[in-house]
């Protein structure tokens, strides 16, 4: 009896017989050989199939095979450098499951409009896969490492009553008995609630903003990992969130090899990924910018061009604190010492990606946080429960939100975060 088996798995099996189901990826013939590449999700396998050892049915099922036919084959597995991951089957038998149409994904050249049309088939090519196996491991990584750290899962809702980041960039929809509700822009608000009871806790899921950007760094929805943790200060998150992205890229180097090797990314960009990471001020990262000759208006925060000059500048990523307090959210606490900054920080990736992390300390005084609400024109009545955590028991808290897509962009050394997702939500774009 044949063994059923995954390609990642056929290294065990050498000199036995198996049985893989998946996927022709690509297939050529030289005589009464042919050579069929077939994928199943977890890698390829070059399966050789040869008229004088395979079944008849078998050889002959390979002249009708098309591009994603779906289909059983079953051989001996044998060690080959040569082959795709290092091994390759010596095909018996074969049974096609559905021969496919023609496939409109083919080697040529096509538009991104036309890809993304296809996005359901195009997730299917070699490099989109390895995007999407290395997005699957970072949330993963990220995961085990808070896991390890104490941190609880807690869950976020996803419809909110108002807003966190502010109210021009919320998607709206319409609730019970005439009430309104808003698509979360972020999960922080929820985190603290949860940090209060919980001490260390993290949330995970998708978020949304309706800003209407064309950008190659922007999405209607993407996902945030919000580690947010009690009794914590500005130089808590700090550290924590070096040693967690350290961790992801670390991790990545050494699990998904392979996927980095499809997506031909220069590994020693990633190597040098390790702490300490350098750290800067707004004001100093304003200095950097008028060396640069660009010239940025105090009090103003700084977009994708700005974080991307930035970053180009540091081989590992730069840390940037101190940002002028009314640029950012009300929640952010201002810095005893110089009110008018804000004890948070960004974290911009290096290679010109920019931003990937941003949090900050968070304002605990109940009188401060009441003000800040007044001055960001938020209705108090929406956030009395948010007040209550700073009625009762409050405590020096911080948190992040490390960008799910933006960190699997950077590491992977791709253009566009509409790859770095299995089905972006852009501006101008909602199919598939």
């Amino acid at each position: 009896m044949s063994q059923i088996t995954t390609i990642d798995q056929v290294g065990a099996y050498v000199g036995q017989m198996v049985t893989i189901r998946g996927w022709l990826y690509n297939k050529r013939s030289s005589g009464k050989i042919r050579f069929l590449l077939i994928r199943d999700g977890t890698g390829i396998i070059q399966s050789v199939v040869v008229k004088s050892e395979a079944a008849p049915e078998a050889f002959n099922a390979t002249e009708i095979l098309t591009q994603e036919s779906s289909l059983e084959i079953s051989g001996t597995v044998r060690a080959d450098a040569r082959a795709p991951g290092g091994y390759e089957l010596q095909v018996s038998d074969l049974r096609a499951i559905q021969i496919a149409e023609d496939y409109p994904i083919s080697p040529k050249e096509h538009g991104v409009s036309f890809l993304l049309d296809h996005r359901h088939l195009w997730l299917r090519s070699s490099k989109q896969h390895a995007v999407l196996r290395i997005r699957s491991y970072v949330i993963q990584a990220a995961q085990t490492y808070l896991n390890r750290k104490g941190f609880v899962l807690f869950d976020a809702p996803i419809l909110t009553p108002a807003a966190c980041e502010g109210t021009s960039t919320l998607f709206e929809t319409d609730y019970f008995y005439g009430e309104k509700a808003y698509l979360s822009q972020s999960g922080q608000l929820y985190a603290e609630a949860g940090a209060m009871a919980f001490g260390k806790v993290y949330t995970l899921g998708p978020t949304f903003r309706a800003e209407k950007s064309k950008t190659r760094r922007h999405l209607a929805e993407f996902w945030m990992l919000e580690p947010e943790m009690a009794f914590a200060e500005l130089e808590d998150i700090l550290s924590l969130a070096e040693d967690l992205v350290t961790h992801l890229v670390q991790s990545v180097l050494t699990d998904r090899s392979e996927e980095l090797k499809v997506l031909e990314r220069d590994l020693t960009k990633l190597q040098s990924v390790v702490p300490p990471f350098p750290r800067i001020t707004y004001d100093q990262a304003l200095d950097l910018l008028k060396e640069k000759g660009i010239s940025h208006p105090w009090g103003d925060d700084f977009g994708a061009n700005e974080d991307a000059i930035i970053s180009e500048q540091f081989d590992r990523p730069v840390i940037i604190t101190h940002y002028p307090l009314e640029t950012k959210a009300f929640y952010m606490k201002s810095d005893p010492q110089k009110p008018d900054l804000a004890l948070c920080v960004d974290v911009l990736a290096s290679e010109g990606y920019g931003e990937i992390i941003g949090g900050s300390q968070r304002e605990d005084d109940y009188d401060t946080l009441l003000q800040r609400l007044v001055q960001h024109n938020l209705p108090r009545e929406s956030f009395e429960w948010y007040l209550d955590l700073r009625r009762y028991g409050s405590v020096p808290h911080s948190g992040f939100g490390l960008g799910i897509e933006r960190t699997v962009a950077w590491i992977c050394g791709i253009n566009h975060l509409r790859e770095a997702i299995p089905f972006p939500r852009l501006l101008q774009r909602m199919y598939p």
